[in-house]
């Protein structure tokens, strides 16, 4: 289904962009289920041998049989909602792919972002594809070349889709740059296909 949207990504992988593919108004119902209903955690990640507890608030959830380790923190996942599995199903329909599992991370305003990295951790089946939905805020969401140091920016908006695929993972790092004008939260679903246990 994705011949008719663009690759914003030159060589080394693919990134497609399927603009929004949820209405402002059912973006809104959206972030109001996932808000609620979603059991948010502060996030813990391990810097410089310290654990350190960001603003940001995340969440994962899976099929049974399923974790995932970054920065040296396990998460075992909880099981799927009614309102996760139906925006699952709408982006299914767009990539034509299939998921096991939802990274989610809530940002309270542009304060909060992330820094470059990449979504390469043994868990993830390799080359396979990562579906990213925001809902809430329109934010910048930027990739650079591991080797050319090329930088690559779009901007993510309220009910929007993107997918990561083929070789981006490896030769690409991508980040959510903090802003001072973003006041809005956002919530981000990152849908993935991961080893089970």
């Amino acid at each position: 289904m994705n011949e008719k949207f663009p690759n914003i990504i030159n060589q080394d992988g693919e990134v497609i962009s399927y603009g929004k593919i949820f209405s402002d108004e059912l973006s809104a119902h959206i972030f109001d289920e996932l808000s609620n209903k979603i059991s948010w955690m502060n996030e813990t990640v391990i810097m410089f041998g310290k654990a350190i507890t960001t603003k940001r608030k995340v969440a994962f959830y899976a099929n049974e049989g399923i974790s995932y380790t970054y920065s040296k923190i396990t998460k075992n996942a909880l099981q799927w909602l009614p309102a996760l599995e139906q925006v699952k199903l709408t982006i299914e329909q767009y990539t034509g792919q299939k998921y096991n599992a939802c990274l989610l991370n809530y940002y309270h305003n542009g304060n909060e972002g992330m820094g470059w990295h990449a979504d390469n951790e043994k868990e993830i089946i390799s080359h396979s594809s990562i579906a990213s939905v925001s809902i809430g805020a329109n934010r910048k969401f930027s990739f650079k070349h591991k080797l050319s140091k090329e930088v690559i920016s779009v901007i993510l908006e309220n009910g929007s889709l993107i997918e990561m695929k083929g070789e981006l993972q490896q030769y690409w790092l991508h980040s959510l740059p903090k802003s001072l004008k973003v006041t809005a939260p956002r919530i981000n679903l990152t849908f993935r296909q991961m080893h089970a246990l």
